[in-house]
């Protein structure tokens, strides 16, 4: 008899899950903008990953999706670097027009996808879902901290600082750029954990130090088992406030064996499957309100074969965060379209 009780609440409760997680309204936006870093490509990111049945495959599995289509970004000529700082202008400006459609996208009672481009642009991603929400908690993927101030970075690339002009506490190092005035911190240190790094500036390591952000890297992965790291990321998430979740995630965080077609490829990344768990696991929170997708890059793949495992994998990770099951997934047979 108890074990019959048990049955009937593990199917009750299965049945109140599939239910919930079947009616989410998806709001997609596409960002092709490639230039806070420098390898051409990642702006094809959007196209791709649209081309490989998004839409169609999040509908297949319950989902009310709005499609806004691609921002389209000017052409800026005469973009100096300012101090170590490069394409300023063209960073900043094409982050001001992506908060504002993912603000529309929020304002419209959806959850936001975010389909980049490259991962500079979560300075627009993060800075317009804080306008419609106010606080914040960010889940940070990939295998670099992209933290470095513009004093900090060793390159100049922004797509390796979004982080540091969006924390209130880093507000004093930012000095003045161009089309950076209408950037306005919006989260908290406390508030940011990072998963699967494993290619840390020495100035970053400093600098999560001295913020205290929670940090998982690969070693961390490796000892604890992705399921306990999730564990510790949502008891330190919701220790005091459940705020609304950002999950910003960088192709690059899944291994190269994986995800290889991507501009800063690190050895030693995350599995498919812990890349899977993590965006189910959130999803399972109940509490995902926007997602970014980007640093997809055909252009860095060798073969299509490759092209197609990261563009795949893209998908299937976003599928997850909006109630995708493994037990009744298959195997995607996407191929990548002629450009």
């Amino acid at each position: 008899m108890a074990a019959n009780k048990s049955f009937s609440r593990l199917r009750s409760a299965f049945y109140i899950f599939t239910r919930k997680h079947h009616n989410y309204c998806v709001g997609i936006i596409g960002a092709p903008f490639s230039k806070g870093q420098r390898r051409d490509g990642v702006q094809r990111g959007p196209d791709l990953i649209r081309a490989a049945g998004l839409v169609q495959k999040l509908k297949g599995q319950g989902c009310i999706v709005k499609d806004y289509g691609n921002l389209t970004f000017e052409d800026i000529p005469d973009d100096e670097p300012v101090g170590r700082v490069k394409m300023p202008r063209a960073v900043g400006r094409a982050n001001e027009l992506l908060a504002g459609a993912v603000h529309k996208v929020k304002s419209d009672g959806n959850t936001c996808v975010m389909l980049g481009g490259d991962h500079s642009l979560a300075i627009g991603s993060i800075s317009g879902h804080a306008a419609s929400r106010n606080e914040l908690s960010v889940i940070w993927v990939d295998a670099h901290a992209d933290i470095n101030t513009p004093l900090t970075t060793p390159t100049g690339n922004i797509h390796g600082q979004p982080l540091s002009y969006l924390i209130h506490e880093l507000h004093s190092k930012i000095p003045i750029l161009p089309n950076f005035s209408w950037i306005k911190p919006c989260i908290a240190a406390k508030d940011i954990v990072y998963i699967g790094l494993r290619d840390v500036d020495p100035e970053e390591h400093y600098i999560m130090q001295y913020l205290g952000i929670k940090t998982f890297s690969m070693t961390d992965v490796d000892r604890l088992g992705i399921a306990k790291v999730m564990e510790q990321t949502c008891e330190h998430m919701f220790s005091k406030v459940k705020k609304p979740i950002h999950l910003s995630f960088d192709i690059d965080a899944l291994d190269p064996s994986v995800s290889p077609a991507t501009g800063t490829p690190v050895a030693g990344g995350l599995t498919y499957r812990e890349g899977i768990y993590i965006t189910e696991h959130t999803c399972q929170t109940g509490l995902l309100s926007a997602v970014d997708m980007v640093e997809v890059n055909p252009k860095q793949g060798r073969t299509e074969d490759e092209i197609n495992s990261t563009v795949t994998a893209a998908v299937d990770l976003l599928l997850a965060c909006f109630g995708r099951v493994r037990e009744g997934s298959h195997k995607p047979d996407y191929k990548i379209p002629n450009p």
